[in-house]
């Protein structure tokens, strides 16, 4: 299992050894167990990492059933990475293991195998928490894990996003009902396959809002925003998948999103929580990282 302290370029890797049964007449106990914790490749290749912890490296069956759990840490320090002024470094991690029997004894099968496979990012972007290190260099920008992560909206009543949830799910599951109208109209960031990406352009951020709300005063007029309301926007002005990706992309689809009203507050809220959503899992802009959406109820 994996986990990184907040804004940390340390990864702790914790290897949990359970289940341990024998059954009849066997050498088990003396039967030794070499784990490791493999990187076979980066990107760029050549990095170099910081290795820690205590791992158990060759313990017997009766070793490991005693002490069940170990700890590894993997650090990789600034200025290995690619991108000017992201710094970024992918790796995977996967940890295998190898069985040897005891004197006298044999085993059949696959004597080991790779357990699975993790994948850590390292980045220090200037838009993220400890872009500098706060004066350690050293220490600048922080490790995450490369899977795409799922932002958790809530339409339920009482909610403080729940108009803007709403919202959403009224794209994903009826979007020829949202305006602008378009009959293919199929939203991303609904599927693995077809997620939202991040921004940190302010232009284009502003052109996104723009076009929506041109759309929102199309069909609303142009006092849309009486009664303390907002134009919402889905894609979110901040993804590069937001209401003016046509402008920039001659094979992106016009008119897939979807804008309208919703009361100030929730509009409001629910950029907050899309904040805070970027800044807890890292997301950094371009195509290399990407987030579905998930609306609850």
């Amino acid at each position: 299992m994996g986990t990184i302290a907040k804004n940390s370029r340390v990864i702790n890797f914790q290897y949990y050894f359970t289940d341990f049964l024998t059954t009849g007449t066997t050498g088990a106990s003396a039967m030794s167990i070499t784990t490791k914790g493999n990187i076979p490749q980066s990107w760029p290749a050549g990095a170099k990492y910081t290795r820690g912890g205590k791992m158990p490296g060759t313990k017997t069956f009766a070793q490991l059933k005693v002490q069940r759990t170990f700890t590894e840490t993997v650090t990789a320090k600034p200025g290995q990475g690619s991108m000017k002024g992201l710094d970024l470094l992918f790796a995977v991690h996967e940890p295998a293991i190898s069985y040897t029997p005891p004197p006298g004894w044999t085993l059949g099968g696959a004597l080991g195998g790779k357990l699975f496979m993790l994948a850590p990012r390292w980045e220090s972007a200037s838009y993220l928490a400890n872009s500098t290190g706060g004066g350690k260099p050293e220490k600048k920008g922080a490790a995450t894990f490369s899977y795409l992560t799922t932002l958790t909206l809530s339409a339920k009543q009482g909610a403080a996003e729940q108009a803007e949830a709403a919202h959403i799910r009224q794209a994903f599951l009826v979007p020829q009902d949202t305006k602008p109208y378009m009959s293919a109209k199929e939203v991303p960031g609904q599927t693995a396959k077809d997620p939202l990406h991040r921004t940190v352009s302010q232009a284009r951020n502003d052109k996104n809002r723009a076009a929506a709300v041109k759309q929102c005063k199309r069909y609303w007029g142009p006092k849309y925003t009486n009664g303390g309301k907002e134009c919402d926007e889905y894609p979110f002005a901040s993804t590069y998948e937001g209401a003016a990706e046509p402008e920039f992309d001659q094979d992106a689809k016009k008119f897939n999103f979807s804008a309208k009203p919703i009361p100030k507050d929730d509009n409001q809220a629910g950029g907050l929580i899309l904040k805070s959503f970027y800044g807890k899992n890292r997301i950094i802009d371009g195509f290399d990282d990407g987030f579905i959406v998930k609306i609850v109820s």
